[in-house]
């Protein structure tokens, strides 16, 4: 999960300082992004030693599922589709193309990344602390749970449309926090299993 973030948070840097472009390279990190966090999920699940909260981690896995199948659809219709048929209508990219804010492909990909946070948020209930960094990893996932309600909400009322002026670029610097935010969250999971 680490090197898909972090090849990820490049290729959008590229994509902002440079005429090249990097967007399909981004879109095919984001198909290995959920294989690597079911994995993740379901280690930090079944490594959970009080089963008064295996529901938890069941459910946190269970989530993590709807997230990649939602998310790989998205990136996949992406790299395939969308990067191959230069012929589509303005019509179909309106609903399949997720470089259009708003799109039907944008939004499932807003309500997959709402689901992955409900994962972390029942995961983090699977972590019994032992130290200052595993309560680091406990709250980090409870509260990238948040980003449920706003990968549930925010395609419901649009605050940015393809009209807006900067949107890419805000766009961008928001995906940029978010793996500022992943990856130490990741390293913390890879400091707690090798420490438990």
């Amino acid at each position: 999960m680490v090197a898909c973030e972090a090849l990820f948070a490049g290729a959008m840097v590229i994509d902002l300082v440079s005429e090249y472009k990097t967007t399909y390279f981004s879109y095919f990190i984001c198909i290995l992004l959920p294989i690597a966090y079911i994995m993740l999920s379901s280690a930090l699940a079944v490594s959970c030693k009080d089963k008064r909260v295996t529901a938890a981690g069941i459910a946190g896995v269970a989530f993590a599922v709807v997230y990649a199948v939602l998310v790989c659809l998205v990136y996949y219709s992406m790299v395939t589709t969308v990067r191959t048929n230069s012929d589509l209508s303005g019509e179909a990219l309106s609903i399949i193309s997720f470089e259009r804010l708003g799109s039907l492909f944008f939004n499932y990909d807003m309500l997959g990344y709402g689901f992955m946070g409900l994962s972390t948020f029942f995961i983090g209930f699977t972590i019994h602390p032992r130290d200052k960094g595993d309560r680091a990893l406990r709250n980090l996932l409870w509260i990238h749970g948040v980003f449920f309600l706003t990968g549930l909400i925010m395609p419901l009322f649009p605050l940015f449309t393809p009209e807006t002026p900067g949107g890419d670029v805000i766009g961008t610097a928001v995906l940029l926090v978010w793996c500022a935010y992943i990856i130490p969250t990741c390293a913390l999971g890879y400091r707690y299993f090798r420490k438990n």
